[in-house]
């Protein structure tokens, strides 16, 4: 890295604004607003680089919030040097614009420098807040939370007599959460005048604009009827920011909330929503900009910047560079969103009654050919789970053949208990629950859905299935839509990956049953999924050099086995393993385990079950797969530790090493 100025940006390199620029603005002791104006404008530089260097983040959401977050922790945040614990309170329940956020504070000194380097990475920034990061005041995860967290730190702190503000920053989109709403009401009720709420009103939400998913209308008389003080600002005036923070601060009867209108991108001219064309959907929500888009993007703030610098007096602004990391080769993947796509279009073309819903999140989901060929049988529903389950609950009841989509995190968790109402009613309506498991990793845990299989797999009426390839994906969708009477939700590994091996040409999905896909006499893995299933390749590759055969299985189902198909896949082996793309408490190792001992095999077989068994950790994939030694290097360990241990290799009385992952 090193100190540059810069006349032309090319697409090879990142740019930054180091912290002694913050530092030398700050000293200069401009006018408040000229101040935070050019604080955020640095912070957007800031922010565009930390997630092009992570090739992942939330740039249009990020941008939005800047300028309030920037004046907040310029002038209204009390006590910011006396630590996280007794400043004023500051946290986004939105959380994607956790970038934004670190940058404020990396440019206050708040954060070390160096964690403008290490967004998603492993033991650095995670990719929506947490707390384990000084200053994060909350978690996030399904939306609409934050006024619920914040009424609870209220309460808490009058209980110990505690001075805090608390400022709460929402986006529009997460409006459509239920939980906001029912938040509202007993804030008031008990008079928690400590509350602000800013609302980064914005307009677009994850796809498109919020007014086409679910219109707020006239949100100002909404929060006013719930009892809450309001204002309405321009969210990038930074002078009008203060005036109203100043309004508020006379309110001491009620909550407050700030309606700030912003624009989603703001800063760079081709990512801001008004942008968009009509029909278009919005391409900024996540990701990273590729080179030339970042290039582009980082001249329009750089010029912006500097000019802002020589007008206030300092000078050229010292800009700092660092290679971008290249991108990873392009290898020959299994597409498993790509092959639903394609599998949901041809059951749509032959089935009338197929209607889809979507939880704002049509891009990931793999919708957008669907929707383009049948707009009539598309709903988005918006950022609300709940609610979509249970109108695809009264669609089954009249016919139709309801499919719900939204990630596997939020579709098992938010409406668990509507899935459940719709299960008891003997309905059909198929679940897909896409970014399933541990991977990607850069997300974070909020993300990363390794508690699913066990909250729907006890569900009575509802078959649950994971896919390795694409070609299984279009049998198991085949099986939801024509092969059972049963609700089903088919989990989808988001990422594509390399799987060494091929499903028989005929393979077809029966409930219960997996396929062997590497024949062994050893031992025996159970598993499902690509990544998974392609690590214990290797691994089994690797351990067969040492002379120990493994039979690896590919079992697609969840919580459905075969017991006859189980013990003859068996055999004469004893020595068992399971791996699972979920928590070990509660995945298809349990089920599996459990089905053995109820065979009571003679001799006794040794289950050791593989998997997630600590909350997922944050960084690249390769980082994640390695810290929870699910990579092949840590497959292959534990798989050759079980071995040893095994009843064939040291005696039926010992036990094997690893407590916690063996059953």
């Amino acid at each position: 890295m090193g100190e540059q100025q810069l006349d032309v940006v090319t697409a090879d390199d990142l740019y930054y604004v180091p912290v002694s620029e913050f530092d030398r603005l700050r000293a200069k002791r401009l006018d408040a607003v000229e101040e935070a104006q050019t604080f955020a404008l640095l912070a957007r530089l800031n922010t565009l680089y930390m997630i092009a260097r992570a090739w992942s983040g939330h740039l249009g959401t990020s941008f939005s919030s800047l300028e309030i977050m920037s004046w907040l922790f310029l002038r209204e945040m009390r006590n910011l040097d006396a630590g996280p614990q007794a400043c004023d309170v500051f946290f986004s329940s939105k959380g994607h614009d956790a970038p934004a956020l670190y940058n404020v504070l990396i440019a206050l000194g708040l954060l070390e420098q160096d964690q403008i380097h290490h967004l998603r990475r492993i033991h650095g920034l995670p990719g929506h807040p947490h707390v384990e990061t000084p200053y994060i005041q909350a978690n996030t995860g399904s939306l609409g939370m934050g006024i619920s967290k914040a009424k609870g730190m209220a309460l808490a702190n009058r209980l110990l007599g505690v001075d805090q503000k608390i400022f709460v920053l929402t986006g529009d989109g997460e409006l459509q959460e239920g939980q906001f709403w029912e938040s509202l009401q007993s804030a008031v009720n008990m008079g928690l005048h400590e509350i602000t709420v800013i609302i980064d009103h914005n307009k677009i939400q994850s796809d498109t604009w919020v007014k086409d998913v679910s219109d707020l209308g006239g949100l100002e008389a909404k929060l006013r009827a719930f009892g809450w003080h309001v204002e309405r600002v321009d969210g990038h005036d930074i002078a009008a920011l203060q005036r109203v923070f100043r309004a508020v601060d006379g309110v001491r009867d009620k909550p407050k909330a700030i309606i700030a209108d912003t624009v989603k991108g703001k800063g760079v001219s081709f990512m801001e929503g008004p942008a968009m064309k009509v029909g278009e959907l919005y391409n900024y929500h996540s990701g990273a900009p590729n080179e030339q888009e970042y290039a582009s993007g980082s001249a329009e703030l750089i010029a912006q910047a500097q000019e802002r610098f020589k007008t206030h007096g300092l000078g050229e602004l010292k800009i700092e560079s660092a290679v971008r990391q290249p991108r990873k080769p392009v290898l020959k993947v299994e597409r498993l969103v790509v092959a639903y796509t394609q599998a949901l279009l041809r059951q749509a073309e032959t089935h009338p009654e197929i209607i889809a819903l979507d939880a704002d999140l049509v891009k990931d989901c793999g919708l957008v050919d669907f929707r383009a060929r049948f707009p009539e049988r598309f709903v988005e529903c918006g950022i609300a789970e709940q609610d979509m389950v249970s109108m695809a609950c009264g669609m089954a009841h009249r016919g139709a053949l309801p499919i719900a989509h939204s990630f596997a995190c939020f579709l098992a968790a938010r409406p668990n208990e509507q899935i459940y109402n719709q299960c008891s009613e003997s309905s059909k309506v198929i679940y897909v629950g896409s970014l399933a498991g541990l991977l990607p990793g850069g997300p974070g845990h909020s993300h990363q859905s390794v508690r699913d299989i066990s909250a729907l797999g006890s569900v009575p009426g509802l078959i649950l299935a994971e896919p390795c390839t694409e070609q299984e994906v279009v049998a198991l969708v085949d099986f939801m839509v024509n092969g059972t009477e049963e609700s089903s939700y088919l989990r989808l590994v988001s990422l594509g990956w390399p799987v060494p091996f091929s499903l028989p040409a005929n393979y077809t999905a029966e409930v219960g049953r997996g396929t062997v896909v590497r024949d062994g006499d050893d031992a025996i893995v159970f598993g499902y999924g690509p990544w998974m299933l392609a690590n214990a390749w290797e691994a089994t590759e690797r351990l067969a050099t040492e002379g120990v055969s493994i039979k690896l299985v590919n079992l697609p189902w969840l919580n459905r086995l075969d017991t006859q198909w189980l013990r003859d896949v068996i055999g004469p082996i004893r020595q068992i393993m399971t791996l699972d793309n979920h928590y070990v408490h509660g995945g298809q190792g349990d089920m599996v385990a459990a089905a053995i001992a109820e065979l009571a095999l003679s001799p006794i077989s040794r289950v050791t079950r593989l998997g997630v068994t600590e909350l997922p950790q944050c960084g690249t994939n390769d980082e994640v797969l390695h810290h929870h030694k699910l990579d092949v290097d840590g497959l292959f360990a534990s798989m050759q530790q079980a071995w040893r241990a095994s009843p064939a290799t040291v005696g039926p009385s010992q036990d094997a090493p690893g407590a916690g992952r063996r059953g």
